[in-house]
């Protein structure tokens, strides 16, 4: 006879895959402790939801109510924004060619915060603005304590507690890390011409400079360089880092003015040996950090989430049986270990000045201005992986 689980899920984090992550769970039947600090309002940087992550908000139904604070991506072009000898061609990605409405959407950090935050006291998630200190394991549980001195026992831990994980160092689970010499300046600013839901990415000698449509005649920005630019940036005042902007982006929006000051993140990459072991469950930081390309961080996240819920059951068995683990671990790995790969191989081939290296690149991209079939083909692997290769398999058994 199985016995009963009884004991919570505690979701270590309280960022947005935490949260998600919480909010999911619960839904799905699940007794749920989440445990962190939710982010405050300092965060000015933006998110781009794509449509399976979309997909998903809707089905835990928290979309609703982000959809009407987001703007659309119905447009992603990518320019060759370098001074080398081999300058590659524009690439311009319509997402009514693999019929949707539109790649995604962009909000602001801050209010997917709110909104989360919304959605948690309205849930029958117990929310405690903690941090947790100790793990201990024990059997089928997990001990923990907190940060006020409260025990607390969980049958599995979803560890969305960032790149320094301390449960990920509680599960035994070790991380391969490394650090670009890039750093990512982020800011939002108004501008006189329209952006028409169209996402640019310039690519430079020194990473990607990035601008995504928001509300309004506004968009954010990423622009990736190099940590002494970066510090040149941030001190200069607003009307001079516009004219810097502006003339990055070739006046492609007009004229522009700073409304959110810059911040700025030194940009690394991690990768851990496992995504799941001891009865914890890694999600969001804990489980892969990268650069900002492809709008791919949050939303990888909200894949971890995603899997979670179908693999963790919902009958009262152990959560954290050496079945389950291995199933997560199934799961995840070719997602985030293919992402993290395809992410740092495009982030250095931009920054290689090595001729054969700029050549292929420009030579891909060509590709993909030219044929329409590749073109589609990896605007849905971008969007969901393995999407694109499941509707090449359907067309070739129709044939």
């Amino acid at each position: 006879m199985t016995n009963t689980i009884t004991d919570p899920i505690i979701v270590a984090g309280a960022g947005h895959v935490g949260l998600i992550a919480a909010l999911s769970l619960a839904k799905s039947g699940h007794n749920v402790i989440n445990l962190g600090e939710m982010p405050g309002s300092s965060d000015k940087r933006t998110t781009a939801l794509m449509m399976p992550a979309i997909h998903f908000l809707q089905s835990v139904d928290l979309w609703t109510d982000i959809e009407p604070h987001a703007a659309p991506m119905t447009t992603m072009r990518i320019l060759d924004g370098t001074r080398r000898l081999v300058r590659s061609p524009s690439v311009t990605f319509e997402a009514t060619e693999i019929g949707e409405p539109a790649f995604g959407y962009n909000i602001a950090n801050s209010t997917l915060t709110a909104v989360l935050s919304d959605a948690m006291k309205k849930s029958t998630v117990e929310h405690r603005a903690v941090p947790i200190v100790k793990y201990d394991h024990a059997g089928e549980t997990v001990l923990v304590e907190t940060g006020d001195g409260s025990t607390l026992t969980a049958n599995a831990i979803v560890a969305a507690d960032g790149r320094s994980s301390l449960a990920r160092d509680a599960a035994g689970i070790t991380a391969r890390t490394w650090s670009y010499n890039q750093t990512a300046v982020v800011l939002s600013f108004a501008h006189t011409r329209d952006h028409h839901d169209i996402s640019t990415e310039f690519h430079t000698e020194y990473g990607p400079f990035t601008i995504v449509p928001l509300q309004g005649q506004r968009s954010s920005l990423v622009w990736v360089t190099t940590p002494e630019m970066a510090a040149e940036l941030l001190v200069l005042d607003r009307d001079e880092l516009a004219k810097r902007v502006e003339e990055r982006m070739q006046s492609m929006l007009g004229a522009v003015t700073i409304e959110v000051a810059p911040q700025s993140w030194p940009l690394s990459g991690l990768v851990p040996t496992s995504f799941a072991r001891n009865r914890i469950f890694l999600a969001g930081e804990s489980a892969h950090v990268f650069p900002p390309i492809g709008a791919q961080g949050l939303n990888l996240g909200i894949r971890d989430v995603e899997a979670l819920t179908e693999t963790l059951p919902e009958d009262g068995e152990d959560l954290g049986s050496a079945s389950v683990i291995s199933a997560y671990n199934r799961k995840r790995s070719p997602d985030i270990l293919a992402r993290t790969g395809a992410v740092d191989a495009l982030n250095r081939s931009l920054l290689s000045d090595f001729l054969p290296v700029q050549m292929v690149r420009s030579g891909g991209l060509e590709l993909l201005r030219a044929f329409s079939p590749l073109r589609s083909f990896v605007m849905r692997e971008g969007l969901r992986p393995g999407s694109g290769f499941r509707l090449s398999a359907r067309n070739a058994g129709q044939q």
